[in-house]
Order: C-alpha cells, then sequence, then structure tokens
C-alpha cells in the first residue's frame, strides 16, 4: 500500500475525535475505582488488602459480560458502514446486548454470594476472608446496571456520539466520590460502614450511570429515532445468537487477561497482606494510564467496522494502523513516567503513617517500575485485539489470550514468585512477558488479514 501523508493524518485525526470522548468516559469508570482504593487505603490496610481481592472477583465476571455485550460495538460499526441510515438493524443488535446483559447478570449475582467461601477454598486467610465476603456482597449489584449500561454507550460510540457516556461517566465519579467518602469515614449524617459502604456506594453509582444514559438515549434526538425501549420484552432470538458467537470469544479473551490479575492478587495474598495492598496501588496505576489505549482501541473497532463494512481494504488498513501507532506511542511515554515517579504514585494512594504504610508504598515501588516497562506491551495488545475485532475476528484472538496470559505469564510469574524467590516483583514479571507474547501474535494477525481472507 502506498502511504499517503494527508490520507494517514485525516485517519489519525478521525480516530482522535471518536476516540477523546471513549477515553475521558474509560478514565472516568477507571477513577471511580481509584477513589475506592484512596478512600479504603487511607482507612486501613486491611480494608484495602479486602477491597483488592474482592474488586478482583467482581471484575473477572463483569469484563466477561462486557466481552459478550461489547459485540454489538463492532456489529452496529459495520451495519453503519454498510448502509448509513440503518434503524431496525442497530435497535436489533443495541436491543440483543441488553437481553445478553440480563441473562448474564443473574446467575453471576448468585454465584457471586459465595464469595466468603470461595476466599476460604483458595487459601486466603479467614480475617480477610470474611471483609471479602461483606465488600463483595455489596458490590456484585453493580454487574447488572454497568452491563446495561455499557450496552447503551456501545450504541451511541457506534452511532460516533461518545460524548453522552462521557458526561455521565464523569458525574459519576463526583456521585460515587461523595457517596463512599460519606459511607466509609461516617460522613454528612451518613453511617461509618467501612468496606461494606464502599460496596453499597460503588453499586449505586452503578445504578445512577444506567439512569443517566437511559434518560440521554429516551431523549436525545438523535438516538431517539432508533425506538431502544420500545417492545423491548420481545426478544430477538437468532440476534442474541449471532451476537453471542461473535462476543462469546471476545468475553473469553478479556475473562483471560483479567482473570490473570485477578488470579495475580490472589497470588499477592499468599506471600503477605502487605503484597496484595501493594498490588491495588499498582494495578490501579497502571489501569489510569491503560485506559487511554483501550479507548482507542475501541475507536479502532468501529473505525476498521466502518471500512470492512464498505469493504474497503485501504481505508481497514489506514484505520488499524493509525491506531497502534497512536497507542503504542502513548503507552512507551506513559511506561517512562510511571517508572521515574514510581514513589509519587505509590504515595498518592496510601498514607504511610498508617502501621505497614512504608512497607507497602516500598512494595508498590518495584512492582510499578515493572509495571511501566510493560505498558508498551499492554497498549499493542489492546489495539491489536480492537482492530480485529472491527474484522469480526474474535476467534483468535482469544486463544493468543489464553496461551499468552495463562500459559506463559501465569507460569512464569508464579514460577519466578515461588520457585526463584522473587515474591511479588517475579508475579509482575510474568504479567509483563504474557502482554509481550499476547501483543506479537495480534499483530502477526493482522499483518496476515489478507492472506487470511479477513477482509
Amino acid at each position: 500500500m502506498q502511504i499517503n501523508i494527508k490520507t494517514w493524518k485525516s485517519e489519525i485525526f478521525a480516530l482522535l475525535i471518536l476516540a477523546w470522548p471513549i477515553m475521558l468516559s474509560n478514565i472516568a469508570q477507571m477513577l471511580i475505582n481509584s477513589t475506592n482504593v484512596v478512600l479504603l487505603g487511607h482507612f486501613s490496610e486491611h480494608a484495602l488488602a479486602a477491597s483488592a481481592i474482592g474488586s478482583g472477583i467482581v471484575m473477572l465476571p463483569l469484563v466477561v459480560g462486557f466481552g459478550f455485550v461489547s459485540a454489538s460495538n463492532a456489529m452496529i460499526a459495520t451495519e453503519k458502514g454498510r448502509l448509513a441510515h440503518s434503524v431496525r438493524d442497530v435497535r436489533r443488535s443495541v436491543r440483543a446486548s441488553m437481553w445478553i446483559a440480563f441473562m448474564f447478570s443473574v446467575p453471576i449475582m448468585i454465584l457471586l454470594w459465595s464469595s466468603e467461601k470461595i476466599s476460604l477454598l483458595i487459601g486466603i486467610d479467614a480475617d480477610l476472608a470474611k471483609d471479602v465476603g461483606i465488600y463483595v456482597r455489596a458490590l456484585e449489584f453493580e454487574i447488572m446496571p454497568a452491563l446495561l449500561a455499557l450496552c447503551l454507550r456501545n450504541f451511541a460510540t457506534a452511532l460516533h456520539r461518545p460524548i453522552w457516556g462521557t458526561l455521565i461517566s464523569v458525574l459519576s465519579v463526583f456521585f460515587n466520590g461523595i457517596l463512599n467518602y460519606g459511607l466509609i469515614f461516617g460522613h454528612f449524617g451518613l453511617p461509618q460502614l467501612g468496606l461494606l459502604g464502599a460496596g453499597i456506594g460503588s453499586s449505586l453509582t452503578g445504578l445512577f450511570a444506567l439512569i443517566g444514559i437511559a434518560i440521554v438515549v429516551l431523549r436525545e434526538k438523535s438516538f431517539r429515532r432508533y425506538h431502544i425501549f420500545g417492545n423491548f420484552w420481545h426478544a430477538d432470538w437468532p440476534r442474541i445468537w449471532t451476537m453471542l458467537k461473535l462476543g462469546t470469544p471476545i468475553a473469553f479473551q478479556w475473562g483471560f487477561e483479567v482473570s490473570v490479575f485477578s488470579g495475580a492478587v490472589f497470588l499477592m495474598a499468599l506471600i503477605s497482606t502487605q503484597s496484595a495492598a501493594a498490588h491495588a496501588i499498582a494495578i490501579q496505576a497502571v489501569s489510569m494510564t491503560f485506559m487511554v489505549p483501550m479507548s482507542i482501541a475501541q475507536a479502532a473497532t468501529v473505525r476498521v467496522g466502518n471500512a470492512f463494512g464498505r469493504k474497503d481494504r485501504i481505508a481497514i488498513s489506514y484505520a488499524g494502523w493509525s491506531a497502534f501507532i497512536v497507542a503504542v506511542g502513548f503507552m512507551t511515554c506513559s511506561g517512562v513516567l510511571v517508572f521515574v515517579f514510581a514513589r509519587q504514585l505509590a504515595e498518592i494512594f496510601i498514607d504511610k503513617s498508617l502501621a505497614n504504610g512504608e512497607a507497602v508504598i516500598l512494595l508498590a515501588i518495584g512492582f510499578l517500575k515493572i509495571g511501566g516497562l510493560f505498558q508498551i506491551f499492554d497498549g499493542a495488545q489492546v489495539v491489536g485485539a480492537g482492530m480485529l475485532r472491527g474484522l469480526h475476528d474474535t476467534k483468535w484472538a482469544m486463544i493468543f489470550a489464553g496461551i499468552g496470559y495463562w500459559g506463559v505469564g501465569m507460569g512464569v510469574g508464579s514460577y519466578l514468585a515461588f520457585g526463584a524467590g522473587l515474591a511479588g516483583n517475579g508475579i509482575w514479571i510474568g504479567l509483563a512477558v504474557g502482554l509481550g507474547i499476547v501483543a506479537t501474535l495480534m499483530i502477526i494477525r493482522w499483518n496476515m488479514r489478507e492472506k487470511l481472507g479477513l477482509c
């Protein structure tokens, strides 16, 4: 393909116009989690460790659910590329994603009610497991509204109107911060509930976000004509089945990724409570920068999907590679900053005057320095997956994730942590190796897309 600088600049500009509201929305979602970590880090080290484990338990099924419903993004984008004024087909995809959200949430929430027993079975200390159970039983009610809200945000994004999701997410940050501050510490006339308050506040924040985006879809002119909620009780089983076929590999791919980080939390808890708390801090810090390439990946899915719907191979190439260059370039810069300012980042999340506070900070600094180094791999793998999703190619991304995260990442990390005596640092090195493997495999498949008949 002959490189056209003007087309290249135009595509990057279009990508960023679509990506920046998604980016702000994703950062806002992460700020909600970071707010909880900061508040609980100033409440007690024990509460911080319990919330890290509990969040890991809830986050795994939540992200798997995100994968199932996120297939709607690629399907709507492709349809809009094929037929710009399509209404009925878009409506079918949005409704199908919402039905999937309902069907997925209920059994998961029933299962999570036994989180204390699950924690005990994997060897977590009894006192810590009890607090994990308290936190999860409150936090799990976030799952259904979060999934339904994502269905509606995906709809807005695929129509190139992501700003509404951004506004709702920003408001949710303030709602969550004020409510959780009151419920954790007992301010504003609210009871002091500690961990339980953090879980309740986050669940109520999820409901707040769902109500907000639903009101926008009902009242905003560009969305109203789709009549998303009309006859909603009629299940469109053919479309639901089509979406599940595309979304199941996405769900497993994201599940492999999140589960390896959740598994890392449990391994950290087996090492020490301080290691689990430090891991929570480091994950929050690197997750914040990860929101940028993740947002670019979501925008790439839409841009590649539009071109795929038009059957425009050149536009597919420009859309994909533009996203890759922007994402990896950003993560290279952010990785350097995380490495250099590791201590300053760690001290944001925990009060060093608390018992063991300084010990947790020192552990977190080590994890952050390693995390800074694998930022480039993290950006490459997530945007690579987003590019392939735009082509409706999801099965191999799932396989790559299984091999890289669990076959390589967790295997190497466990050996280095417990066999080679590197403890928590070994786990983080393993995570970095796994991310590098997945990123490499994703880009190899993207390069082979035309030979494989993907476009």
